[in-house]
């Protein structure tokens, strides 16, 4: 993952806040480890913190284009999966690119098409597009809402980011928390309303929502999507192979990767075939997947079998493991470390989340990145599955 960040403002002069614009860049350091860069007007700058997944030597950001007598200057935090279709599509049109990053593509997608862009990507992003002659920035988030985008706006200007820590870090922002906020700690914890934030005057972009923000006309709203309900025809043997089809094309898509790439491995649904895809597609190239998994101490000496869990996930994980051939590692974590990792998985989350749940996986993950960047994984999909199968079960 990557940080955004960006500070509109009609009043200050931005060059002069260096030190505030510092303190919200650093706030998404964790984010974006390799590369960092910044973009600066009089009244407007742009951040960016980079984990370079595709293309590492190139796709600085924010990047910049001129195109058309305008100054087009993006930052981007997610990832395209029809990048080289898209690509081909502008190239077409005439666009000629000089990296192979998708942050190329997705600006020129932008110039080309404007806020209509959005309809041909597929993909996770947060991204912001500033253009300097027409005073105007346009941001947009996917339609599932992966990518997080966080907002301030007031009457000078906005703020907006990755994380709610970068916009805290800005000194128009104040960290009170209204009745609103507490409202959602303590009756949704850990979740949120969707378009909602828990500091008074922050919103969040809503999940399949854009933006575009001028200093005269303020914050404008538009949804890009939205899921519609349509009568399903397909007899059982094409709905089986539609759905095989079109999960193994998302799993495939997700595989591309200049920097090494695993996947979590639990042994439910999602996990195993996510694992299983990758798998057989690595031996195509002649390679072996790396799997990995969790455990904690002394879990097999106090596991008690249950409805919910009738098995230790370790008997799944290593039929799994056997049957796509994997090189599996699992990580063992315990209670004491769990406990210190509490603190940082809040600040993490920019706010209390499931406690245990939140900070095994935030260790899980630093030691997964000690050998790998990229991370497969199915969060909690196979509750929806097991959902759905119940009817049929019945």
């Amino acid at each position: 993952m990557c940080g955004i960040a960006g500070w509109i403002d009609g009043e200050r002069y931005l060059p002069d806040q260096q030190t505030a614009l510092d303190a919200m860049s650093k706030t998404l350091q964790r984010r974006g480890p390799d590369d960092h860069g910044q973009y600066t007007e009089d009244h407007v700058c742009l951040l960016h913190r980079r984990l370079a997944v595709v293309d590492p030597a190139n796709g600085h950001q924010p990047m910049i284009a001129q195109a058309g007598g305008e100054t087009y200057a993006l930052v981007y935090n997610g990832e395209l999966y029809n990048t080289e279709e898209l690509r081909r599509e502008l190239e077409s049109l005439g666009c000629e690119f000089h990296t192979h990053s998708d942050t190329e593509v997705l600006l020129n997608a932008y110039i080309m098409w404007e806020d209509a862009c959005l309809s041909k990507l597929n993909g996770i992003f947060a991204f912001a597009v500033w253009q300097k002659n027409n005073r105007r920035l346009f941001a947009a988030r996917d339609c599932m809402g992966v990518k997080p985008f966080y907002y301030y706006d007031y009457p000078e200007g906005l703020v907006f980011g990755s994380e709610i820590k970068a916009l805290l870090a800005s000194p128009v922002v104040e960290p009170e928390i209204d009745e609103n906020g507490l409202n959602q700690l303590f009756l949704l914890g850990p979740g949120a309303i969707p378009g909602k934030a828990i500091f008074r005057g922050m919103k969040e972009l809503a999940p399949g929502y854009s933006l575009t923000y001028t200093v005269e006309g303020g914050v404008k709203l538009h949804r890009w999507w939205k899921l519609t309900a349509k009568e399903h025809t397909e007899d059982e043997k094409t709905s089986i192979a539609h759905v095989r089809e079109l999960l193994t094309d998302s799993i495939r898509r997700q595989l591309v990767s200049d920097v090494p790439l695993c996947t979590l491995l639990s042994g439910g649904l999602d996990s195993s075939i996510i694992s299983a895809v990758a798998a057989e597609e690595y031996r195509k190239q002649g390679r072996q997947l790396t799997t990995y998994s969790v455990d904690y101490i002394d879990n097999a000496k106090y596991f008690q079998r249950n409805l919910f869990q009738p098995a230790p996930d370790s008997e799944y994980v290593g039929e799994m493991v056997d049957a796509i051939g994997s090189h599996h590692r699992n990580i063992i974590l315990d209670n004491a470390a769990q406990a210190d990792a509490l603190l940082d998985a809040v600040r993490a989350r920019d706010y209390p989340g499931m406690a245990d749940i939140d900070s095994s996986l935030l260790l899980f993950c630093r030691a997964i990145k000690k050998d790998f960047t990229v991370g497969l994984s199915g969060e909690c999909a196979d509750e929806l599955e097991h959902a759905w199968l119940q009817p049929i079960q019945r």
